[in-house]
C-alpha cells in the first residue's frame, strides 16, 4: 500500500425536504449574494428552482440565477458566469443540478477567484490558488462532483474537454434529498449509476499497491450499485434504491475507494472524454461503450485484479484459469449494463466513428495525458488507438 492524504470537507445533509436548509446553510458559509447555477428546463419545470429562490427571498440572501448548463459543460458559459458574478457582486455561487451545473460552477469559482483565463487550469498551464465558495443542491446520482476536488469542462474551439482537480473546488455543503432524482428518465439514471461505477474502477484495477479495507468498501459499493440500479430499472420511484445509489455516488468520487492505492488508471474516462468532446454523447453511456474494450486490453497485464473483481463483485465461480475467470468478470460487467440498457460498444451508443476520428480522439487523448497514462496497463496513442477500434 502507499502512504496518502484523505480530505473531504464538505457538510452533506441527506434526507427528504433538505432543500429547505439551502439559506441556513449559504449563510453558515458566509453567502450574501448568490448565484444560482443550473441546466436545462427540468429544474424549473419540477419548481424546484422556485422553491430554491423563495427560500433565499424568505431568508433575505440576494441572488443572481444563470440557467444553461449542458451535459459535457461549455467554457462559454464559464466565460458568462464569471462576468454576471463580476457584474453582481456575487460571493458565493450555488449549484442546483447534476455534475454539469456543479462541474461549471467550479470553473466559475475558479474564474473568480484567480487572475487571467480559467481555461489554463483545465489546459494544465498553471494551478489555481483559490475559489469562490460554492454549495449544491443534487439533482442526479452521478458524477460525485458534490464532494470530489474534480470538474469537467468542453472547450467549445477544438472540441476540447479536459478536467482540473483542486481541494479548492470542493464544495461547502451538498443537500441530497433523492425524492429530487426521481424525474429523472430512466437513460440518464442508468448513466448515472455507469459513472458511479466506473469512479471506483477507476481506483480498482491498479499494479499500485492496495489495502484489504478499501477493496472491501469499493467492492461493497460496486455491489450496492448494481442491485439498485437493477431495482430502480423495475421501480423508478423507489426511495430506499435511489438513497443507497446517490450515497454511493459521493462515497465513489471523494477519494474514499481509493486509499493506499496509486491514485487509479483513469484511462477509460481519459478515452471517453475525448468521446464526449467530439460527440457529445452522455458521459455513463460513453463510459460504459468503451469499458470492455479497454479491460479486455488491459486485463493480461492487470490480472490479480481483474480475478479479484470478477469473483468478489460478479459473483464468477473460481474455476479455471485466472484469465478465464477476469474474462468472465468482465462479461458479466457488460451483461450487466445491457440490463440497463447501457451501450457496451460505439455502434450501440450510436457512434459511427470513421478511422480518421479514432485516430483523432487516440491523438488528441495523448496529448491530454502528455503521452502516456494508466495503472492496470500503461497507454500510450497506439494503445489507445487500438482500444477505439475494438470498441467500434
Amino acid at each position: 500500500m502507499f502512504g496518502f492524504q484523505y480530505y473531504t470537507p464538505t457538510q452533506v445533509v441527506f434526507g427528504k425536504g433538505t432543500e429547505s436548509k439551502v439559506a441556513e446553510l449559504i449563510r453558515t458559509y458566509g453567502g450574501t449574494k448568490v448565484l444560482i447555477h443550473y441546466g436545462g428546463g427540468s429544474v424549473v419545470r419540477s419548481g424546484l428552482l422556485k422553491k430554491v429562490t423563495d427560500t433565499l427571498d424568505a431568508a433575505g440572501i440576494a441572488y443572481v440565477t444563470l440557467g444553461g448548463a449542458v451535459p459535457n459543460p461549455r467554457l462559454g458559459l464559464v466565460y458568462q458566469g464569471i462576468e454576471l458574478c463580476r457584474k453582481e457582486g456575487v460571493d458565493f455561487l450555488l449549484a442546483v443540478g447534476g455534475g454539469s451545473a456543479i462541474d461549471s460552477a467550479k470553473a466559475i469559482g475558479y474564474g473568480m477567484a484567480n487572475e487571467g483565463d480559467v481555461w489554463d487550469f483545465y489546459d494544465y498551464k498553471r494551478k489555481a490558488t483559490g475559489c469562490l465558495p460554492l454549495g449544491v443542491i443534487l439533482t442526479i446520482a452521478a458524477t460525485g462532483s458534490e464532494m470530489s476536488d474534480s470538474s469537467v469542462i468542453t472547450k467549445e474551439e477544438g472540441l476540447v474537454k479536459r478536467g482540473y482537480s483542486s481541494d479548492y473546488g470542493r464544495p461547502k455543503f451538498a443537500i441530497m434529498n433523492p425524492e429530487l432524482t426521481m424525474t429523472l428518465p430512466d437513460y440518464q439514471t442508468a448513466c448515472g449509476c455507469t459513472d458511479i461505477l466506473m469512479h471506483t474502477l477507476e481506483r480498482y484495477f491498479t499494479n499500485g499497491g492496495n489495502m484489504e479495507i478499501t477493496d472491501a468498501l469499493a467492492e461493497g459499493l460496486l455491489r450496492t450499485v448494481m442491485k439498485n440500479a437493477e431495482i430502480l430499472a423495475r421501480d423508478p420511484q423507489n426511495y430506499d434504491a435511489r438513497a443507497e445509489v446517490m450515497w454511493a455516488g459521493s462515497l465513489s468520487h471523494n477519494g474514499l475507494t481509493g486509499c493506499g492505492n496509486d491514485g487509479g488508471d483513469w484511462m477509460t474516462h481519459k478515452l471517453e472524454h475525448e468521446l464526449g468532446g467530439l460527440y457529445d454523447v452522455a458521459h455513463g453511456a460513453g463510459l460504459a461503450a468503451l469499458w470492455g474494450s479497454w479491460a479486455r486490453y488491459v486485463c493480461g497485464d492487470c490480472l490479480p485484479r481483474f480475478r479479484q473483481f470478477a469473483v468478489n463483485v460478479m459473483g464468477i465461480a473460481p474455476e479455471g484459469t485466472d484469465e478465464e475467470i477476469a474474462l468472465k468478470g468482465i462479461e458479466a460487467l457488460e451483461d450487466f449494463f445491457r440490463r440497463i440498457h447501457m451501450p457496451t460498444n460505439l455502434r450501440e451508443l450510436g457512434v459511427n466513428a470513421t478511422e480518421e476520428d479514432l485516430a483523432t480522439m487516440a491523438h488528441k487523448c495523448a496529448v491530454g495525458v502528455n503521452g502516456a497514462k494508466g495503472s492496470a496497463k500503461l497507454l500510450r496513442e497506439e494503445d489507445m488507438l487500438a482500444i477505439f477500434r475494438a470498441s467500434r
